[in-house]
């Protein structure tokens, strides 16, 4: 494996872990002694997308992942939550067990994880998704979103405001010398 700071083509591994997705190594230059970590996949059969025009196209994850990244720009979403979404939408599509899968299955997918994980995200993802041309239709999405659910809690945001209404939570200034 290549150094990616000396570029050197020699490093060791240091230490080998199981994830979800393969296999995680830490390893260690041998020329520079800096460490990186690498990820094993199992190269799975070809996928294919089905583009709503008819063009089929293989699986690109990085896009996926690029594009989810976009709608969950500056949300408070802890750290790897979109790769995790990436890895479950993948699994889940390759479990189904078919070399070719329909484009607008792949978006549904998605949009029913985001829908659960992050309303602003949802919105932002499904406005490019379902290509929406007008103010209209966006505010039918919205509300329908609205209607449905309560919001989910985002996860490790503390709250704005206290819970209390905010008349309660004003206070007057008194003068200088008053109790």
């Amino acid at each position: 494996m290549r150094c990616p700071y000396c570029h050197h083509p020699d490093s060791r591994v240091i230490d080998s872990r199981d994830v979800d997705t393969g296999i995680r190594r830490r390893r260690e230059c041998v020329e520079c002694k800096s460490r990186f970590t690498t990820y094993e996949r199992i190269e799975a059969q070809a996928l294919y997308v089905i583009k709503k025009d008819g063009r089929r196209e293989e699986f690109d994850r990085t896009k996926l992942l690029s594009g989810l990244r976009i709608a969950c720009a500056k949300r408070p979403l802890p750290i790897g939550t979109v790769e995790r979404l990436v890895n479950d939408v993948e699994s889940d599509l390759r479990r189904l067990g078919r070399t070719e899968v329909a484009s607008t299955m792949v978006g549904e997918m998605v949009m029913e994880r985001l829908k659960v994980l992050d309303h602003i995200a949802y919105v932002r993802f499904a406005s490019v998704y379902r290509e929406f041309t007008d103010l209209e239709t966006l505010r039918r999405e919205v509300e329908t979103l609205a209607s449905g659910r309560e919001r989910p809690s985002a996860p490790n945001q503390l709250p704005l405001l206290p819970p209390e209404p905010l008349a309660l939570g004003r206070r007057r200034r008194r003068p200088a010398g008053q109790p």
